[in-house]
């Protein structure tokens, strides 16, 4: 009896294993993702999305997604906010920079700068776009949750933190933005201080998290996520929508 459970447990243990690996795959053989790209020459020209500042008076919270660079690519995307003040003439941006570790200075960059840069060869999406007066109140908190992110000099690629820790923890800390973060988003399920438990990205619900590398979610933002290594899969009925390893979300609707 024992034999056949482990068998069991064996194939399954396999057959999840190959269900996670697909998504990356089919990423590294449609064709768009680049795995040669020189980041001096990659574009990073403004893809003309964002709202123009002189254009747009009321104040703006935007969350944008972009592939990572290189064969990052085929696992992960980059993950950033942008805010703009009512009547402000420019945007803040606020994102993790890994690069900057090894120069010995603060990962946590919060500058001026076009929210919708292309990131290195790659055309971002907003995930998420909150105007007036809810987004002038979650300003100031968003900007504070940048300062108070634990792992100012820290960065690890895998299974965390990174760039999306650093975004996931801003959701944590202003929920009002229930922000769903792409399944592809990998390291937004690192919980902070060696946490195992904590709320979702969207501040709603609950996650069990065993250093970014196994664990659940549920929320009625978000929906059900599996995490395996890093790797997330799940079912959202409210949207309704898939979530797969490398692909992302791919909605009903």
């Amino acid at each position: 009896m024992a034999k056949r459970v482990i068998k069991i447990f064996k194939l399954l243990l396999t057959a999840f294993l190959i269900i996670n690996l697909m998504g990356p795959l089919f990423m590294l053989f449609s064709g768009n993702i680049t795995l040669n790209n020189n980041w001096q020459t990659a574009n990073r020209e403004s893809t003309g999305i964002a709202p123009k500042p002189d254009e747009t008076t009321e104040a703006v919270v935007q969350v944008y997604a972009a592939r990572a660079f290189n064969w990052r690519g085929i696992f992960a995307v980059h993950t950033w906010i942008a805010t703009k003040e009512k009547n402000a003439k420019e945007y803040t941006i606020h994102h993790v920079l890994g690069w900057n570790a090894r120069r010995g200075l603060p990962v946590v960059v919060s500058k001026t700068d076009s929210p919708d840069r292309a990131w290195y060869g790659y055309t971002p999406e907003i995930i998420l776009d909150i105007r007036g007066d809810t987004a002038e109140r979650m300003i100031p908190r968003i900007a504070e949750a940048a300062t108070s992110y634990p792992y100012q000099k820290k960065y690890v690629l895998w299974p965390g933190p990174n760039s999306n820790t650093f975004i996931a923890h801003i959701g944590r800390h202003v929920p009002e933005l229930k922000l769903d973060l792409p399944p592809s988003a990998i390291g937004k399920d690192y919980l902070m201080n060696g946490s195992i438990i904590s709320t979702p990205p969207s501040g709603a619900g609950i996650q069990v998290s065993v250093f970014g590398l196994f664990g659940i979610l549920a929320s009625h933002v978000e929906g059900l996520e599996i995490n395996f290594l890093g790797l997330v899969s799940g079912i959202n009925p409210f949207e309704p929508a898939v979530k797969l390893p490398g692909i992302g979300k791919i909605k009903f609707n």
